[in-house]
């Protein structure tokens, strides 16, 4: 191991860990928003979008990211479709990530009890407000650990992200490895970085579980 050469890559994995933080997190966010609407179209059921839902669930979850960024970024310039690697790598992260964040909020959505509803319902609230105060808060809390392990799953998969040229860590490893040979150097300074990324997110998932579950949520 030489320290040396580590001390004269670090510069380089700190300009590919911003990339990488900054793609993941906006990948991260879509797939927020898109497995939140799909699983509120599968938890009540609407007619059409349901099926069109599923249907992107089981593409999504059964096809590897790798060949999602390879349709994106090389197959849809041929139908006049050309994105940045960078966009290509959010949507891609997006659409992967939509369908397992969908698949964990409806869980905790399916979770909530029936009789939750139909109190809020004797109590006065609307439909929204139901939704908002009553099973919103308690599917978001059994919704937590499932969250957390696809939001540390969706970080790591942005390794793939070299497949389409994106300077991330993954690459500058392969680069730096190719060019000089430094395997050790670099792998070992691959594995740091992606720790120093992912184990705050871990920890801090487990805080978060630890305190809904002892104020009495998620039960």
């Amino acid at each position: 191991m030489n320290w040396d050469v580590i001390a004269q890559y670090i510069p380089l994995y700190q300009k590919a860990a911003i990339l990488t933080v900054k793609l993941g997190v906006l990948g991260v966010l879509f797939a927020v928003l898109i497995g939140l609407v799909c699983a509120l179209v599968q938890y009540y059921k609407i007619p059409v979008l349901k099926q069109i839902t599923a249907v992107y669930i089981e593409l999504s979850r059964n096809t590897p990211l790798l060949v999602q960024l390879f349709f994106i970024y090389y197959g849809l310039p041929k139908i006049g479709l050309k994105i940045s690697a960078s966009v290509c790598g959010v949507v891609g992260l997006a659409f992967l990530g939509g369908s397992y964040m969908a698949e964990a909020f409806r869980s905790g959505l399916e979770a909530v009890e029936p009789i939750q509803t139909e109190s809020a319902y004797s109590l006065g609230m609307n439909r929204a407000q139901t939704f908002r105060y009553v099973i919103l808060p308690q599917a978001m809390s059994v919704s937590v650990p499932a969250f957390v392990a696809n939001v540390i799953f969706l970080l790591k998969e942005t390794s793939v992200f070299s497949a389409v040229s994106l300077m991330d860590l993954m690459f500058t490893a392969k680069d730096l490895i190719g060019l000089y040979y430094k395997t050790t150097e670099a792998l070992f300074l691959l594995v740091v970085f992606y720790l120093i990324i992912l184990l705050p997110v871990s920890i801090l998932g487990s805080i978060v579980e630890r305190r809904i579950r002892r104020a009495g949520f998620g039960d």
